[in-house]
């Protein structure tokens, strides 16, 4: 069963990310010791003269921007016990790979793409975001949810890979704003290494207002390597799509009657494969949709994942008319319920 921590208010970030880390201390070794992107490939690299000056203005770039966040990540490595430039490494892991060299990336450590598939509709007779969360195999096992409360009265709910900020997976806040977060194959030139992590801009998503705050937040953030959110309000019944690359361009795509698949990979082909797959299946009712993301028989190029590299974490399915969430672990088709949460403007409480 996933772990709940209600953590907070705290006297600081600081004290916030230390109780994390200390609640989590033995998961957050755990998925260190064995994430082999880590150990074989991060790690390695930042013992490398070339990594110096990457880590270095990654880390002066996001600290500068978000204090608040950068104490909260150095109170995890302290609760956790673990070095600081471990949890800095897997937290922009996203930003500093692209700089390794193809060697490197070639390693038995696999590749570095994840792959996140969504079905979002905002119709008159329903309006559902359902998001499959999919990681390296390493985070099997490694993974809990955060709820939070801050001073100011604000509360998330996030889930949470070990030892990182919250959230680069999904997560809902007290305002009614919800996302999703997903995977955006950069080009060698949009790769920027003086910008913003995605992790950064994720933790700082969870406390947006609504969802014109959010996507500013996305705008304003000059990211390092591009990331796609799905942005939902429950107070508008609105759901956006978008997709920023670095430099700050970003695209955005509102969500209609029109059921809407993604995924996102690195290959083009599996692209196109699994939006072939699903363009095969029924897509008019929510249970259409949740067998939809249950989908593998495809052995190839399956929609939910259970290979040796990646794997289906959970599935997360917000419905915004009933104002709950869903986390599903296991294939939705078992119908395998973890929690429940309902995310009404009065107040966030877990029902199950």
């Amino acid at each position: 069963m996933l772990e709940v921590f209600e953590v907070g208010p705290c006297r600081d970030a600081y004290q916030m990310g230390l109780l994390i880390g200390q609640r989590f201390a033995n998961r957050i070794r755990s998925r260190l010791a064995t994430d082999l992107i880590l150990q074989q490939q991060l790690l390695p690299f930042a013992q490398t003269p070339e990594s110096h000056s990457i880590i270095k203005t990654l880390s002066e770039t996001n600290q500068r921007k978000f204090p608040r966040y950068w104490d909260e990540l150095l109170g995890t490595a302290e609760g956790s016990g673990m070095p600081v430039l471990d949890i800095i490494s897997i937290n922009f892991r996203k930003e500093i790979l692209p700089f390794l060299p193809k060697a490197a990336m070639n390693s038995s450590a696999g590749g570095t793409s994840e792959d996140c598939s969504d079905v979002l509709v905002v119709s008159d007779s329903m309006a559902i975001a359902a998001h499959n969360d999919d990681a390296n195999i390493a985070i099997v096992g490694h993974n809990y949810l955060i709820r939070g409360s801050l001073s100011n009265g604000l509360s998330f709910t996030a889930y949470t890979y070990a030892g990182e900020l919250p959230s680069c997976a999904f997560g809902f806040n007290n305002h009614g704003l919800a996302f999703t977060l997903n995977s955006v194959p950069p080009s060698e030139e949009e790769i920027v290494a003086a910008g913003v992590g995605r992790n950064f801009i994720s933790r700082d998503l969870l406390e947006a207002t609504n969802i014109d705050d959010a996507s500013s937040r996305i705008h304003s953030a000059e990211a390092s390597v591009g990331h796609g959110y799905n942005l939902i309000d429950i107070k508008t019944r609105r759901i956006l799509n978008v997709e920023t690359a670095s430099k700050n361009r970003v695209s955005v795509h509102e969500i209609g009657a029109t059921p809407f698949f993604h995924a996102n990979m690195y290959l083009h082909l599996q692209v196109q494969q699994r939006q072939k797959r699903a363009a095969q299946l029924p897509q008019q009712s929510k249970d259409d949709f949740l067998l939809l993301l249950g989908d593998s028989e495809d052995a190839k190029y399956p929609i939910y994942m259970t290979g040796s590299t990646l794997y289906t974490l959970c599935t997360e399915v917000l419905d915004l008319d009933k104002q709950a969430l869903s986390v599903i672990e296991g294939n939705l088709k078992k119908g395998e319920i973890s929690h429940v949460f309902s995310i009404s403007l009065k107040e966030s409480k877990m029902l199950q």
